[in-house]
């Protein structure tokens, strides 16, 4: 077992809660890279994630030499597809979208990725991947052409966490989705937590200290913040 997902587990095992900086490279200018990474180190994250729905520059190897070159924390890939895949990175969320039914999204993207992953050192860590209804429509609804699951149905919601947890899936991610409106249900949190043994991550819609403590309270291994974030990168110092 390699040292990101090992160490993961320890801090489930610790009950020690982790915290996900989601940074999006479409919404970041390189020049403005050494605040963005000052404002992280002084945050309480605990990892960073890279990557969009959709990622149309190309400066993802880039901004992760700079990343990497001023903060000591994990750098992990959150691909929308193989084009986002990145050597620079620690490792990657090989991510499966179990809500939709798009093959693209299931598998089609897995299997072209690949070749790409078997040429780097990344931490290949499989994840399954659950959007849910959150009152917008979200870039991934858009970009996979799928629907997300309903939240009040909070019993099939945990059947496809357990169902991804039994493929072997080493985390579950439920996504509100980026701008979402509502976050992932408190009830659904605890449920799904207690019904699946890998860690859980939840992120969407996450704007306030308040929030990042309901979901961990509910029982979220990580909190991933992205969006507010993103619009106020001294977010932390407001919580």
């Amino acid at each position: 077992m390699k040292e990101l997902y090992k160490n993961i587990l320890q801090a489930k095992k610790e009950r020690k809660k982790l915290l996900a900086i989601l940074l999006d490279p479409d919404k970041i200018e390189l020049k403005n890279v050494n605040d963005l990474v000052a404002k992280i180190n002084q945050s309480p994250a605990t990892h960073v994630l890279v990557g969009g729905s959709i990622v149309e520059n190309n400066i993802i190897d880039d901004l992760i030499i700079q990343l990497k070159e001023q903060c000591n924390l994990p750098i992990l890939l959150f691909p929308g597809n193989p084009s986002q895949i990145s050597d620079k990175a620690d490792g990657i969320l090989f991510l499966s979208l179990l809500s939709g039914r798009n093959a693209n999204y299931l598998i089609e993207h897995q299997v072209n990725a690949v070749p790409i992953l078997e040429k780097t050192n990344l931490e290949i860590i499989s994840t399954g991947y659950l959007l849910i209804e959150s009152g917008a429509i979200t870039a991934v609804e858009r970009v996979s052409g799928t629907k997300p699951l309903d939240r009040s149905n909070i019993n099939y919601v945990c059947q496809t966490a357990k169902a991804g947890e039994l493929l072997g899936n080493k985390l579950i991610y439920l996504e509100a989705g980026s701008g979402a409106q509502k976050v992932v249900p408190l009830e659904m949190i605890n449920k799904v937590a207690n019904t699946i043994q890998v860690p859980l991550i939840v992120g969407g819609g996450i704007r306030s200290k308040q929030a990042i403590d309901e979901a961990f309270n509910a029982g979220a291994d990580m909190v991933v913040i992205g969006t507010a974030f993103e619009n106020d990168n001294t977010f932390f110092k407001s919580c």
